[in-house]
């Protein structure tokens, strides 16, 4: 898969803001690095498939809940109630991406180290059951 590179800039600010998120929520919630995470997530995602496509995406009216969510949180974050803010817009990511999740578990049984820790006993059942859960309700 060839990417332009307004789509590996995209890649590098999707990653950049989840990790700064990932920081926020280590760092006890810090409302700064959540609020820059947030932003970077969301302007890396619009470079990886376009403003059209990513106000389609978020518009659709079966994504409507996860979208009111998501952006709800986010602003919640921009307000200073980090907590709050993250739970909502957890819940927000959940709906709208949740329908992803099959194909990344699959993707990720395909490499090396990551797929065989996949495979062990107890960690594969939760990791049906997380696929699963998602294949069926689509």
């Amino acid at each position: 898969m060839w990417l332009s590179d307004a789509q590996k800039i995209g890649v590098a600010l999707t990653t950049f803001g989840a990790l700064f998120m990932f920081l926020g929520v280590m760092l006890f919630f810090d409302a700064a690095l959540l609020a820059l995470g947030n932003i970077l997530f969301v302007s890396g995602l619009t470079l990886i498939i376009g403003p059209q496509k990513t106000f389609y995406f978020f518009a659709r009216k079966q994504k409507l809940r996860g979208t009111v969510c998501f952006i709800g949180g986010i602003l919640l974050v921009f307000f200073k109630r980090p907590f709050i803010g993250m739970v909502i817009e957890t819940f927000g990511f959940l709906n709208l991406f949740g329908d992803f999740f099959p194909v990344v578990i699959t993707f990720l049984r395909q490499l090396p180290f990551i797929g065989t820790v996949l495979s062990m006993p107890y960690i594969s059942t939760v990791v049906d059951r997380v696929a699963g859960s998602r294949t069926s309700a689509v």
